[in-house]
């Protein structure tokens, strides 16, 4: 039987009259790579941030990591990973040192923030840029990087909000790689992209549209459902109607 890992039920957000997010409802589980698409306006940066602590349901219930979303959102980010596209790791600040900083910010004692810096500089061959100052790093580094220090505390999942943002399909396909070793360690991975090629590597896919989940299934079922090719046609049907945009 599946361990479940998110679940959430009508859970809405609105700001004044305007509903961002309307009664979504839906499950993620444990070691599962989880799409959340949507395009912009669609409300998905709003929920993700619900389910990260970071904002409170207007109403609905769920839980996170074992949390309630509703009363525990500082345990919640305490038990979660988190990577954004704008801002991940400080640029004046060395690979090392970046390491160290979340490492505190994680709590991990020396001795474990010791053992997993070298583990982590090693999976990604960056034991020779440990002193190099993270600015100076290309951006696909960058990336592996911030995802690297997302997982350092071993959470039991780890939110990447557009992840692969700006950087070119080599170093994409090499980021997904790293996701997947995460998963396979028992990781849930709950990402956002606005890459549809990338919905295809996800187990399960949900698109929101207006504030609502509209679909949720496999990429494979997803496609057979809206007889399509692709998940970017599936989108392109799924969010024809669309009614709002950012």
């Amino acid at each position: 039987m599946k361990e479940t890992v998110i679940s959430i039920r009508e859970l809405t957000k609105r700001f004044g009259r305007f509903t961002a997010v309307d009664r979504i409802s839906f499950d993620v589980y444990k070691g599962e790579i989880f799409g959340f698409l949507g395009a912009n306006g669609a409300g998905k940066t709003t929920a993700m941030r619900m389910l990260c602590g970071l904002s409170f349901p207007t109403s609905g219930n769920g839980t996170v990591a074992g949390f309630d979303v509703m009363r525990e959102g500082e345990m919640i980010k305490r038990h979660i990973g988190y990577m954004s596209q704008r801002f991940s790791l400080y640029d004046d600040l060395t690979v090392m040192e970046n390491i160290r900083l979340f490492a505190g910010i994680y709590k991990l004692t020396p001795y474990r923030t010791r053992r997993r810096a070298v583990e982590l500089l090693s999976r990604l061959n960056f034991l020779n840029e440990r002193h190099t100052l993270v600015g100076a790093l290309p951006l696909g580094w960058k990336q592996k990087l911030a995802f690297s220090i997302a997982t350092l505390h071993r959470p039991e999942i780890v939110f990447l909000d557009e992840p692969t943002g700006g950087v070119d399909p080599i170093t994409r396909r090499q980021f997904w790689e790293l996701i997947y070793e995460e998963a396979n360690r028992g990781t849930t991975v709950f990402v956002t992209t606005h890459y549809m090629d990338e919905a295809e590597y996800c187990a399960r896919v949900s698109i929101m549209v207006d504030g609502e989940v509209r679909a949720l299934d496999t990429p494979a079922a997803l496609k057979r459902q809206f007889a399509a090719n692709s998940m970017d046609e599936v989108f392109r049907t799924i969010a024809r109607g669309a009614k709002r945009a950012e």
